[in-house]
């Protein structure tokens, strides 16, 4: 197989169409609703099955309930091609789903050209938004680790619901999740095409990227406590404003993102009592950081950690830190990711190559070992998780395009690594 002719069986307007009629079935006025563990997600699942039941591909659903697609090859050895399925509440039309219905479409011309070099599967991920449980990924960490069932044992929503009940409805044994590792055990590469869900490409004008990795994350939660007092007779000099010294980190931070070519956000400042007469004795913040670059990010913390204490300082105010969450950066494949870079240049001009600030489901197979790429297409104004989420229809059939000769040449450099 070979890009000469691979045209003539692809078509990057069915996925168009199919997204639309998906977007019709499980989305209301609001957005998408396929939350992971609900009516409409099934119905996406039920939808994807219908439109596999027509190619001679064999469908399975792990024992994590990700939903497999396999049309088999000349070797075992396999190119994954994946997304998720699900969304978050009221989400947008592409988001994930783009993915899993332009590998729908590779799958279709293969199947059409007869027996492929390689074993052809597509994933689609049950569960890569973690609404309900902040989970996020929670079904390809299944697959591709690392997974402990006994961490997410006690796991509930925010309504009390039992992560093991939750799931339990739809068949899936949190016991038995990890099973699903099996289906990864001949994956010889692993392709994702997702929207940028950011402003990048269209402030440059660009279609298409590929992806270079994605940017490790720092997040903490701060208190500064100072000391609450009434807002009339506390002169300003003698004021300990817990508000104020969170006011002056968040401002701090973006400096130091600016400085190191990364990003950091204070998304939250949560002063105590919070009341217009009182100066804050207490306020809680939360910050975010991410860069491509392990170091560059451990520097963005340390600055971080050492501008807070010296805010603190000067605001008669104390701090303490809480570490939420870290991921390290991780870095694609550098081969495929050339390979991507190369197609996303033939088709636009500029062989643009840029990293992820979200985590992506490829993001959790690169960490397992697998040789991985991803694909972005441009978001207009940079819109995602929103029903305002958008992509020019042109956009879409030419990423389309992309991941489809992306694929075909990943398919060769599996066999020519096989020799």
């Amino acid at each position: 197989m070979t890009d000469n002719g691979h045209t003539a069986v692809l078509n990057p307007q069915r996925v168009v169409d199919d997204l639309r009629e998906l977007q019709r079935l499980t989305g209301d006025a609001n957005g998408a609703q396929r939350l992971a563990w609900t009516e409409p997600w099934d119905q996406a699942r039920q939808w994807l099955r219908a439109k596999l039941a027509e190619l001679p591909v064999e469908v399975s659903v792990d024992e994590a309930g990700n939903v497999w697609a396999t049309l088999r090859g000349a070797s075992p050895r396999a190119l994954i091609l994946g997304s998720h399925i699900d969304s978050v509440p009221g989400g947008g039309w592409l988001d994930g789903c783009l993915g899993v219905a332009a590998g729908l479409e590779v799958l279709r011309s293969w199947a059409a050209r007869g027996t492929p070099p390689v074993t052809l599967r597509l994933a689609a991920w049950a569960e890569e938004e973690g609404t309900q449980f902040g989970l996020s990924m929670f079904t390809s960490h299944a697959a591709c680790g690392p997974f402990d069932p006994a961490a997410l044992r006690t796991a509930r929503d925010a309504h009390g619901a039992r992560l093991t009940d939750v799931i339990g409805r739809w068949g899936v044994d949190l016991d038995r999740a990890g099973m699903a590792a099996r289906q990864m055990e001949n994956a010889a590469a692993y392709l994702e095409l997702h929207i940028e869900q950011g402003p990048v490409l269209e402030s440059l004008n660009l279609p298409l990227a590929a992806v270079l990795g994605a940017m490790g994350l720092e997040r903490h939660r701060l208190v500064f406590r100072g000391q609450t007092a009434h807002a009339g007779s506390t002169p300003m000099a003698l004021r300990r404003d817990a508000l104020s010294a969170a006011a002056r980190f968040a401002l701090a931070v973006r400096e130091i993102a600016v400085q190191h070519g990364g990003v950091s956000t204070v998304g939250s400042l949560i002063p105590r009592p919070g009341i217009v007469t009182a100066v804050a004795g207490e306020c809680e913040c939360t910050l975010d950081q991410r860069h491509i670059e392990a170091p560059e990010l451990a520097a963005m913390l340390t600055e971080a950690r050492a501008a807070s204490e010296t805010i603190a300082a000067e605001e008669r105010v104390e701090v303490a830190w809480e570490r939420l969450y870290h991921v390290p950066p991780v870095r694609f494949h550098e081969e495929l990711t050339a390979l991507g870079a190369q197609v996303v240049g033939e088709l636009s001009g500029n062989a643009y190559v840029m990293p992820s600030g979200p985590l992506h489901d490829a993001v959790v197979v690169a960490q397992s070992g697998v040789p991985t790429a991803m694909l972005f297409v441009q978001s207009l104004r940079g819109l995602s998780h929103t029903r305002e989420e958008d992509t020019r229809e042109e956009d879409l059939r030419l990423a389309v395009e992309a991941l489809s000769r992306l694929a075909e040449r990943t398919a060769h450099w599996i066999v020519e690594n096989a020799r």
